[in-house]
């Protein structure tokens, strides 16, 4: 029941924060050092770029016309300038997106 879920939340969770606490010192000493802060920018560029890829294909390749790119747009504007709740952006893109199918 609920408590058998609570108990196995902490057991999947408790490694990995016993793990983050113990590091932290060793984090802190290798963010001192030149050669550790080139390493670590280099795996922040790696991650940006696997984050940049993640992105690329579920997205621009679903882009394949026009209209669906000035759906795209249109929620970005939403959610970035008028700060729009986001449910209201993803209810708005599926009406759109449904239009769009329809139409052609």
């Amino acid at each position: 029941g609920v408590i058998g879920a609570q108990i196995a939340l902490i057991a999947l969770s408790l490694p990995g924060l016993l793990l983050t606490a113990a590091g932290l010192g060793v984090w802190h000493r290798l963010t001192r050092m030149a050669p550790a802060q080139a390493a670590l920018a280099g795996v922040n560029a790696a991650v940006v770029g696997l984050l940049a890829a993640a992105f690329y294909n579920p997205v621009w390749t679903a882009v394949g016309s026009g209209g669906d790119l000035g759906l795209v747009a249109a929620g970005v504007v939403l959610l970035m300038v008028w700060h729009a709740p986001p449910i209201l952006v993803v209810g708005l893109c599926v009406i759109g997106g449904a239009a769009l199918g329809v139409s052609g």
